[in-house]
């Protein structure tokens, strides 16, 4: 009882803190000089601008960051845990939003604004979702072993028997995956990348400087993704459950929500390429904030792997970690 108290007690403070910070954002810049800050800025005003934009960015329901925090983060089971995938997650997004804004200081990220990456980005974050958690529930996924590059241990050998999903029990989740996933994720472009890019980035003095208000932005972004992940992570601590109950919980909940939040990414991202129109569907909310704007296939993806695919998990892996207590019971 004490446990789940205290569980609840940090998920709370830490979601108190995440709104504090983003309050505290709006009220130094107001949201609209964030989001159409001026030319001839000063390096450290731009650095500011983009560390608060990332806050934004990161606590704003975004498709290329909330599935994938929340199903690592839950997968750890733990706030310590949720806290280290909001972080590693966002530390490939970060590497990959330095390199983002260099390109935009010498001219070479215009191929974003002439081509449409949605839906190749969609596609290939839903390819490495689905494999993350086809090895969570089955033990064994399409072999390529990024984790194992990555300096995790070879999990399986040749041998290995593919089982069906109901009777594989869900292995540890490879939370180094996450860096990858963040990698890939930074390849997506919206509102808040297109300002850091095109707005803030031309304006340093140098090349030498054009990594920064990427960096910027990623830790801003990783701020907000480390609270998220707490938050996360910590939700199966509130529940009166056992550690065995916790960690079956966990893990079989990140399962499901990485491979059947992967497989509706991979989906969406071929409609996408074969249907670029589909992407400008939206439906405004009058909301001046970018991923609270509108009710757009972004958002839709957000509800569908966050609301509905991982309540499923959660739900569903409780009942059965209640069921398999009952009979270890007995």
């Amino acid at each position: 009882m004490i446990s789940a108290r205290n569980g609840l007690s940090t998920m709370i403070n830490m979601a108190i803190m995440g709104v504090a910070l983003t309050i505290l954002g709006l009220g130094i810049f107001n949201i609209n000089f964030l989001l159409h800050p001026p030319s001839q800025l000063t390096v450290d005003e731009i650095l500011i601008v983009s560390l608060f934009l990332g806050m934004l960015h990161g606590i704003t329901p975004d498709e290329h960051t909330w599935p994938i925090t929340f199903s690592y983060a839950v997968g750890e089971y733990s706030t310590r845990g949720g806290m280290k995938a909001g972080f590693l997650f966002s530390l490939g997004f970060t590497i990959q939003r330095a390199l983002l804004t260099t390109l935009g200081f010498i001219g070479l990220a215009y191929f974003y604004m002439k081509y449409n990456l949605d839906g190749p980005v969609y596609f290939i974050v839903g390819l490495v979702m689905a494999i993350a958690g086809s090895y969570i529930l089955r033990g064994k996924y399409i072999h390529i072993p990024f984790d194992v590059l990555l300096g995790g241990h070879q999990h399986h050998t040749n041998e290995a028997r593919r089982i069906p999903l109901h009777e594989a029990h869900p292995r540890e989740v490879p939370i180094k995956m996450t860096i990858v996933h963040g990698l890939i994720a930074g390849f997506g472009f919206g509102a808040y990348a297109s300002i850091i890019t095109f707005v803030l980035a031309p304006q340093m003095p140098s090349i030498w400087y054009a990594p920064l208000p990427g960096l910027m932005f990623g830790i801003g972004t990783m701020i907000m993704q480390i609270i998220l992940g707490a938050v996360f992570g910590g939700l199966l601590r509130a529940k009166k459950l056992g550690e065995e109950e916790i960690k079956y919980v966990g893990r079989k909940t990140a399962g499901i929500t990485l491979y059947y939040g992967g497989i509706a990414f991979a989906l969406v991202g071929l409609l996408i390429i074969f249907l670029p129109q589909i992407d400008a569907w939206a439906i405004g909310t009058g909301i001046p904030i970018p991923n609270l704007n509108a009710v757009d296939i972004g958002f839709l993806l957000v509800i569908s792997v966050v609301g509905i695919i991982g309540l499923y998990g959660i739900i569903k892996s409780y009942r059965e970690a209640v069921k398999l207590h009952a009979m270890n019971s007995k």
